[in-house]
């Protein structure tokens, strides 16, 4: 049985989430270790996945917030 990784198992390579990169100057530039100036969503050879670069979604609100106890 395979392990499932945090944020699933099918995650596209990108330089954005990889643990050689790091923000660059300008937009979505990354600045790899390796390899110098990289687009966000390049990726290359020595991609390593880090689970902590990504950001998470937003909650969605509730529709009803005049929601009281009282209506429990």
């Amino acid at each position: 049985m395979a392990k499932k990784k945090l944020f699933g198992n099918n995650i596209k390579p990108s330089c954005k989430y990889c643990a050689l990169g790091s923000p660059g100057g300008s937009g979505d530039v990354i600045k790899c270790s390796k390899f110098g100036d990289m687009k966000a969503y390049d990726s290359c050879k020595k991609y390593v996945y880090n689970p902590l670069k990504r950001i998470p979604k937003k909650e969605l609100s509730l529709a009803n917030s005049a929601v009281n106890d009282i209506d429990f």
